[in-house]
């Protein structure tokens, strides 16, 4: 009888990369059933997983007794929780948390959070603006304190942010412009979200007897600014440039808070570094035991060309 995997955000990047990888996979895809939790069940996304076969349900984060209602009778449960970007909010914690507690009450038997590391407390407290690392740094303190078995999947910076934010910015003379408030020599670890998040729970799914407990590094490498944008020239043939610009000009480009906290989420990836140096591989190496194969960033480029036409 397969057993009953429930995901959480079923209609966002992460759940839906999770629920496509899972149904693709011959042997998952027999394993396992899936139960997608949705905020809006009648929208267009929650309607074509139900055609797959997913069963498709709504929770409401702030409610345990919904949530446990919601997780009844699931052996395993992929987690990734919402931010508000907003001054003093706890709303992501609180909701972290909830599901938590309700994931235990229910005897679920494999959580996979989609954690991130707490920026505020590897740089004692210089930089204690960036909750929505912090806030998934601490659910995940909370799901070990429960003793839930659980696996902590990290993604890398999306490259996806490159395309559909915007951060790749084509000039009135042609030219594509890449602008951080941090240097050239940056490291950031890239992930292709929708198409590999996926591919990182699924590892876990197949080996948790090697992942729970620990972190998987969810990034196929270590990119600079230059290297970025090299690789985005000779895909496709645009010229470009990087501009290293100052702090308030950078946090004037988001409105109020956001700005704050996107600036200090660059900063710590400058320093001490987003993983904290740490190395990719044995993640990689877990990937592919697992038969899968992360998006590198010439892919992606190459994926979307059509955005940079």
């Amino acid at each position: 009888m397969a057993k009953l995997l429930t995901v959480f955000g079923a209609t966002g990047n992460q759940g839906r990369s999770v629920i496509n990888t899972i149904l693709a996979d011959p042997v998952l895809s027999k394993e396992f059933k899936i139960r997608g939790i949705t905020r809006d069940v009648s929208k267009p996304d929650a309607k074509a997983l139900a055609d797959k076969g997913v069963e498709i349900v709504s929770a409401d984060m702030t409610s345990i007794p919904s949530l446990e209602q919601a997780l009844s009778g699931s052996h395993s449960v992929f987690l990734v929780t919402t931010p508000t970007f907003t001054e003093n909010s706890d709303l992501e914690l609180t909701q972290g948390k909830n599901v938590a507690d309700a994931a235990k009450r229910a005897g679920v038997q494999h959580l996979i959070f989609s954690s991130l590391l707490n920026v505020s407390g590897s740089t004692s407290g210089r930089l204690k603006n960036v909750p929505h690392f912090d806030h998934k740094a601490q659910v995940e303190q909370y799901i070990r304190d429960l003793g839930i078995p659980a696996t902590f999947v990290l993604p890398g910076y999306f490259m996806s942010n490159y395309v559909f934010l915007g951060m790749l910015r084509k000039g009135e003379d042609g030219v594509y412009t890449l602008a951080y408030p941090v240097n050239e020599g940056s490291q950031f670890p890239l992930v292709d979200i929708e198409a590999d998040l996926g591919k990182y729970v699924a590892t876990a799914l197949k080996s948790p007897s090697k992942t729970q407990g620990s972190r998987i590094l969810a990034a196929t490498d270590y990119y600079t600014p230059t290297r970025i944008l090299k690789e985005f020239e000779e895909v496709t043939g645009h010229k470009t440039r990087f501009i290293q610009i100052d702090h308030e000009t950078y946090k004037s480009f988001m409105p109020g808070y956001v700005g704050l906290e996107m600036l200090e989420n660059h900063l710590f990836i400058e320093e001490p570094g987003y993983y904290l140096g740490q190395s990719l591989k044995d993640s990689l190496d877990l990937l592919t035991d697992a038969g899968f194969k992360p998006t590198t960033w010439k892919e992606f480029v190459e994926s979307h060309k059509g955005a940079f036409a």
